[in-house]
C-alpha cells in the first residue's frame, strides 16, 4: 500500500510500513540512533499501540481506520530558539491538506488540529533532537483520526463523521506530505514570515475574545505566537501575557 512517493523532493522516498508498533516516534527515535533513517524517512503504522502527545499525554487510535506515522528532519538551518517553526510548517500543512475535504479546521495551539465546531481530529507531536551546532534531527509524529467513528470520546471527532463517508488514507497521506515538504522548503528559503502569517489565518481564536484559565479564569485575545512558540494572549486590562504550554487552558 504504502510506496514511495512519486510527487516529492525527499519525503517519502524512504518508507517504514508496520502493521502495528508502540509509537511510531519512539520507534524512529531508536533507528535514527542506529543511523537507520536519512531525512524524508516515514515510518507509518496501522495499529499504534502506545501513542504519545505533548507531554506524555495518550493517544489511542482504532487499529486500521487512521493515519498514524512519523517523518524524520533534519532542519541544521534552524536555531533552537526557532523549534516552533516546524510546529507551523507541519501543522498548517495538515489543516491545508484535509481542507481539501472539509472545512472549518483549524490549529488548536500548540498541537492540535480540529474543526471549529466538531471538536479535535488529530495532533501532532515534534520531538527534536540537539547537539553543540543546533537542531540535529526533528522527529515529527503525525495522528489523525481518518474513518474512526468517535462518539464515544467527547469533542474529538474524525474526517468520516465530518463528511459521512469512508476515505482512501492513502491518498490523504499522499497531500499531507507533499503540503509539508512544500512548507519546510519555504521556511528553509527563509519565507518564515509567510507561513507565521498563513499559520495565524489558520489558528483557533486567532483575534477573538474568549475564556481562558492561567490559574485565574479571565478573558482574553490571542495576538498571536511569540519566537519561542509561546502563545501571546491580551488581557482585558491591556497587559500582554505569553504562555508556554499547559501554562493557560482554553475554556
Amino acid at each position: 500500500m504504502y510506496k514511495i512517493l512519486a510527487n516529492t523532493v525527499f519525503l517519502g522516498k524512504d518508507i517504514h510500513f508496520l502493521t502495528e508498533c508502540h509509537s511510531t516516534n519512539d520507534l524512529a527515535i531508536q533507528k535514527i540512533k542506529k543511523k537507520e533513517l536519512a531525512e524524508g524517512s516515514i515510518i507509518i503504522t496501522d495499529a499504534q499501540t502506545r501513542g504519545r502527545g505533548q507531554r506524555g499525554n495518550r493517544w489511542w487510535s482504532e487499529p486500521g481506520k487512521n493515519l498514524t506515522f512519523s517523518l524524520v528532519l533534519t532542519p541544521y538551518f534552524l536555531d533552537p530558539s526557532e523549534q516552533f517553526d516546524l510546529n507551523v510548517v507541519v501543522s498548517l500543512a495538515v489543516v491545508q491538506a484535509l481542507s481539501e475535504y472539509v472545512y472549518e479546521l483549524k490549529v488548536k495551539w500548540p498541537n492540535d488540529i480540529l474543526h471549529e465546531q466538531k471538536g479535535k481530529i488529530g495532533g501532532i507531536l515534534i520531538e527534536n533532537i540537539l547537539n553543540q551546532k543546533g537542531i540535529e534531527v526533528s522527529i515529527v509524529g503525525i495522528g489523525l483520526n481518518i474513518n474512526q467513528h468517535m462518539t464515544a470520546l467527547p469533542f474529538s471527532t474524525s474526517l468520516a463523521d465530518l463528511t459521512g463517508r469512508e476515505w482512501d488514507k492513502w491518498e490523504i497521506f499522499k497531500i499531507i506530505i507533499q503540503k509539508i515538504e512544500k512548507n519546510y522548503m519555504l521556511l528553509k528559503r527563509g519565507q518564515k514570515q509567510q507561513l507565521r502569517s498563513l499559520y495565524l489565518d489558520k489558528m483557533y481564536r486567532f483575534g477573538m475574545r474568549a475564556t481562558f484559565n492561567d490559574g485565574e479564569i479571565f478573558q482574553g485575545k490571542i495576538l498571536g505566537v511569540g519566537e519561542s512558540g509561546k502563545l501571546i494572549i491580551e488581557k482585558m486590562d491591556g497587559s500582554h501575557n505569553h504562555y508556554a504550554f499547559k501554562e493557560v487552558k482554553y475554556l
